[in-house]
This record gives C-alpha cells, sequence and structure tokens, in this order.
C-alpha cells in the first residue's frame, strides 16, 4: 500500500515539476523585451494587492531569499516599475509599491501572456481547469503550511 502511495506522490510530482518548467518557459517568452518572471511576479502581486509591501513581506510571498528579492526589487526600480520609501515611523524598514510605469509594464506583461494561457485552458477545457484549481489550491496551501 505505502509503495503505491510514493509512486503516486513520485507521479505527482513530476508532473508538477515538468508543467511548472514547461509554463515557465513559455511565458518567459511571451513576456515584453527585457522583462524576467520574477519581475512579472512581483509586479502583477503589487498591482492585485493595491497596496505597499515589505521587502521581507515579498520574499516570504514569493519563498525566496530577502537578498533575491532585494536583487529583483533593484531591477524593478531601475526600470521605474516600483517606487521603494523609507518608512517613516521606522527608518531600518522601506515600503515598496508598484509605480504606474509598472502597472503599464504589468498590463502590456498580461496582454502578451493572457493568448497564451487562454489556448492552454481551452484546449484542456474549462470544465477541467475549473475542477483542477481547488486541488492545486488546496495542495499549494498544504505545502506552504509545511514550509
Amino acid at each position: 500500500m505505502t509503495e503505491r502511495v510514493d509512486d503516486l506522490a513520485v507521479a505527482l510530482f513530476g508532473e508538477l515539476f515538468m508543467a511548472d518548467q514547461l509554463a515557465r518557459n513559455r511565458i518567459s517568452k511571451a513576456l515584453p523585451k527585457g522583462m524576467e518572471l520574477s519581475h512579472f511576479s512581483v509586479l502583477n502581486h503589487l498591482a492585485r494587492i493595491s497596496d505597499e509591501r515589505t521587502p521581507a513581506q515579498l520574499a516570504r510571498a514569493f519563498h525566496v531569499t530577502r537578498g533575491a528579492m532585494t536583487n529583483t526589487l533593484s531591477r524593478l526600480e531601475w526600470a521605474g516599475h516600483i517606487h521603494i520609501r523609507p518608512d517613516w515611523d521606522d527608518a531600518r524598514q522601506k515600503f515598496v509599491a508598484i509605480s504606474p510605469a509598472g502597472r503599464a509594464a504589468r498590463d502590456a506583461a498580461v496582454a502578451s501572456v493572457v493568448p497564451m494561457i487562454g489556448d492552454v485552458v481551452q484546449a484542456l477545457g474549462s470544465e477541467k481547469v475549473r475542477a483542477l484549481l481547488p486541488v492545486l489550491r488546496e495542495l499549494r496551501l498544504k505545502m506552504e503550511g509545511e514550509g
């Protein structure tokens, strides 16, 4: 019985890893020139929440080190896609917000990616995708709980 569960777990994660790799490759190719997937992910997150976040909060949200997030934020700030300001109450802390140029870059990226993603959803069928989303969400939440 355990062997079958182990085989199922290996098959599940093998499919997830391969799908993740293929999705990242396809989306990266569809993004506007010069935009990396990490940049798009942060811009998309900030656009969706419509609020400021600290670099530490962003690092936690993306499950990356603070150093990796600092690097991504530096590149986004250089491109004019985000604003970083000091916390007026705690000078050791900073806040990050998406800029109007960042929102425009994010919107352009979404427009370039959506047709490709839409094709995949259409090929699978809306019903299958709707049924899959709760399972993937639950899997993600279980994995986050163990982190």
